[in-house]
């Protein structure tokens, strides 16, 4: 299983910036970010969901994203 993590980082001079120790040298990332139009906006209770949801997934408990993709395909296979 795939390790993840969740980060905020900021946009200086066309890099992002995050915590030094965050990740290694040469470590692969992927990077999601609002269209600078489209902020996003959650409201308290999504807020306390996302929080919720991300605890969750630190505590370990949470679908492995290649597991549910292999169980979805071999439902197609039937």
């Amino acid at each position: 299983m795939l390790a993840m993590k969740v980060l905020s980082g900021t946009v200086v001079h066309g890099k992002i910036e995050v915590p030094a120790d965050s990740f290694a040298d040469g470590a692969h990332v992927m990077i999601l970010a609002p269209e600078p139009a489209e902020p996003i906006r959650l409201t308290a209770e999504e807020e306390d969901e996302l929080s919720e949801a991300i605890e969750q997934i630190r505590q370990g408990n949470y679908e492995d994203g290649q597991a549910l993709l292999d169980e979805l395909r071999s439902h197609l296979k039937r």
